[in-house]
């Protein structure tokens, strides 16, 4: 076999490789002579059909198959043979393929950067350090209160806090524009969920009220024809509900799967979910420090295969997120809109793996079982969870990556420079935000409003979607 690089460009590399045309004819012949002897054919009993018919009525298949068979160990022989890392399938044209002649072929494809890690003394991390006390307790038991309360009408006037039951319609120039009309809306006043003005508008109203509201719609709003626009909001209060907290019983302990013990117990899991919380925010929180870390500090040209299989990962988590079921093309998201973020976990991978390939790296089983364990802990029945990871290789193989970054995690900052960044638990379980892409690449969008929830976007000018996890005991899953 002879191999030859016909072309190198950045980390494209395509070869010329050719096989002698006699181990191909051989192997054709072979396969024939082996049909023969079992293949079934009209006028012919099975196994005594000759060479020549079986030559003419699959030889084309046949050669098919072994050209097919010698490109798959071709390339992987070449590779080898040229210490070569490739990235993904190549792409492969036939040059040469008629009986008499070498088989010839050329295969492109990517291959991996050569890196030289950094020192990691270089790395400077801030490991956050917080406490939950008996304030943090307390705020997260009203937080649950308030999420299992229930508005109870009333003739009140609404405040803060108040839900209300409206129609509006607004209008820009005096005519209506499309997703400025709702009837029978309920709203949360103070859940900043429409455009600056409006809830505060209602603020101080009674059922059966009506008020007209001037308004601006921000700057920045999503749709063209409505940004910094002057508008006005004709609204009719139909009710005014206030939030009935429940009372801390039985009854409310046993939402949240406490069935014994009262309220000493109900605060106990409060607070031991809570550190479990607080635990895995600041596992996350190092982490992710210590990746972008090593991201800036390890300059790696990204294989551009790479970036496309993290751009259709990033689409398929995206639409699992917020597709709500429905079938959606990948197609219909631009790759610009992940662009960036595939290309920093691609470039990641190259570094942790090259980083785990260095220190001889592998996932520690007891550390695997460990975090099963814990994972599996917040089911009311831990024992299936544990036998479902055991008995799904996929499943089991997402702890063990997580396992191993850990680890990386750790190696890190036992030689980085790290120091302790005291933060109050509000603080310290949110997540860093997002780091700055190098080169921005913003997305192209169309102007309209945005479906974010199940909730008629007709019915929310400017809609702002807030959402917070808080520690619960024991979820119910």
């Amino acid at each position: 076999m002879k191999v030859s690089i016909d072309s190198s460009n950045g980390l494209e590399r395509t070869l010329k490789i050719a096989i002698p045309s006699d181990k191909i004819e051989s192997q054709i012949m072979e396969r024939v002579e082996k049909a023969s002897k079992t293949v079934a054919l009209k006028g012919f009993r099975k196994g005594k059909v000759p060479v020549r018919v079986v030559q003419q009525h699959f030889g084309r298949g046949i050669r098919q198959e072994i050209v097919g068979e010698a490109i798959n160990t071709g390339f992987s022989d070449a590779i080898s043979q040229e210490k070569l890392n490739p990235v993904g399938q190549p792409k492969v044209e036939i040059l040469v393929d008629k009986k008499g002649s070498d088989l010839e072929f050329s295969a492109t494809f990517e291959v991996l950067p050569e890196l030289k890690l950094c020192d990691l003394k270089k790395v400077k991390i801030a490991r956050p350090v917080a406490d939950i006390k008996e304030k943090d307790i307390k705020t997260m038991i009203e937080q649950l209160r308030s999420q299992q309360s229930k508005f109870k009408s009333s003739k009140k006037k609404a405040a803060p806090g108040d839900q209300v039951n409206i129609n509006y319609s607004g209008t820009k120039g005096g005519v209506e524009f499309e997703g400025g009309q709702g009837l029978d809306q309920d709203l949360i006043l103070g859940s900043n969920s429409m455009i600056p003005g409006f809830e505060d508008g209602i603020i101080g109203m009674s059922a059966g009220e009506n008020t007209t509201l001037d308004l601006k719609f921000p700057k920045d709003y999503h749709a063209e024809d409505l940004k910094g626009a002057k508008v006005k909001f004709k609204i009719e209060v139909n009710d005014v509900s206030s939030k009935k907290l429940p009372k801390l019983d039985d009854d409310f302990f046993k939402l949240f799967g406490v069935t014994e013990g009262g309220e000493k117990k109900f605060k106990e899991e409060v607070e031991a979910n809570m550190q479990r919380e607080l635990n895995n925010a600041v596992r996350t929180k190092v982490k992710n420090r210590v990746m972008n870390q090593l991201f800036d500090l390890n300059a790696v040209e990204v294989p551009q295969s790479l970036i496309k299989n993290e751009v259709n990962q990033l689409k398929q988590q995206t639409i699992q997120q917020f597709g709500g079921g429905q079938k959606i093309d990948m197609d219909m998201l631009p790759d610009d809109m992940f662009f960036d973020r595939a290309e920093r976990r691609a470039a990641l991978g190259i570094i942790v793996s090259e980083l785990v390939k260095k220190e001889n790296m592998s996932a520690d089983a007891d550390r695997i079982k460990s975090r099963v364990e814990e994972i599996a802990s917040t089911y009311e029945k831990p024992s299936e969870v544990i036998e479902y990871y055991y008995g799904n290789p996929d499943a089991l193989a997402s702890v063990e990556s997580m396992v191993l970054e850990d680890q990386v995690t750790e190696l890190v900052l036992s030689q980085a420079s790290v120091k302790e960044e005291k933060l109050p638990y509000e603080k310290a379980i949110q997540p860093d935000p997002e780091p700055t892409p190098k080169k921005s690449k913003p997305a192209k969008r169309k102007a309209g409003v945005t479906k974010a929830s199940k909730v008629d976007d007709k019915a929310k000018p400017a809609a702002k979607a807030k959402t917070k996890t808080k520690a619960k005991p024991k979820p119910k899953k």
